[in-house]
């Protein structure tokens, strides 16, 4: 791991998910598995802490044993306020970041994110070739401060506060699939499908 420092994990699950009729997506399942169990499976050998980051259902998220942290805003405030919460909350000076509804993306993806942090870099996030996937990202925690700063001026774009910093961007472009992200019941119904299929 980059410097041989310890990572902090956090899964974001503190979502409103409007078009999932306010379902709570990290619960909702797929092959009779909640969306978060995969997200964890995935993220749990890369990280000596692991977070989840929830606004909602604490007590649920808290039966799959690990912390289960919330955002220190008032409403639903985008992944930025839950990786602020994260970093705010990390023992270990990176913290590794996923959402918790790509359940087609694996360890070793999220390893070369994670290996992709260097000494001349401050985040390191995925991109599919075309645009990049900034929820996807390995994030030094020193940076909370910036942050924190750019939330309290109302920005929540988390795309625009990556161009403040020193980003390496990690090309997945063979793989788009890994960026399946459910957002809707459509969504979710075409991958069960897909996944039977194979």
């Amino acid at each position: 791991m980059p410097g041989q420092n310890k990572v902090t994990g956090v899964v974001l699950a503190g979502g409103q998910a409007s078009r999932m009729n306010f379902q709570d997506k990290g619960l909702i399942e797929l092959h009779g598995r909640a969306l978060i169990s995969y997200a964890l499976a995935a993220m749990s050998p890369l990280v000596d802490e692991l977070l989840i980051s929830a606004n909602r259902n604490q007590e649920s998220y808290s039966q799959y044993g690990y912390p289960v942290i919330s955002d220190n805003l008032q409403g639903f405030n985008g992944p930025l306020a839950g990786i602020l919460a994260a970093m705010k909350q990390a023992r270990h000076p990176i913290l590794l970041v996923m959402p918790c509804d790509a359940p087609l993306m694996q360890t070793a993806h999220l390893q070369s994110i994670l290996l992709g942090l260097n000494d001349n870099t401050d985040i390191a996030t995925a991109t599919d070739g075309n645009r990049l996937h900034p929820v996807f990202l390995a994030i030094r925690t020193q940076l909370h401060g910036s942050l924190e700063s750019y939330l309290q001026k109302g920005e929540r774009k988390l795309s625009n506060w990556l161009l403040e910093h020193r980003v390496t961007e990690i090309n997945f472009s063979g793989k788009p699939e890994l960026f399946i992200n459910l957002n809707t019941p459509a969504e979710l119904a075409e991958l069960e499908k897909k996944i039977s299929q194979n």
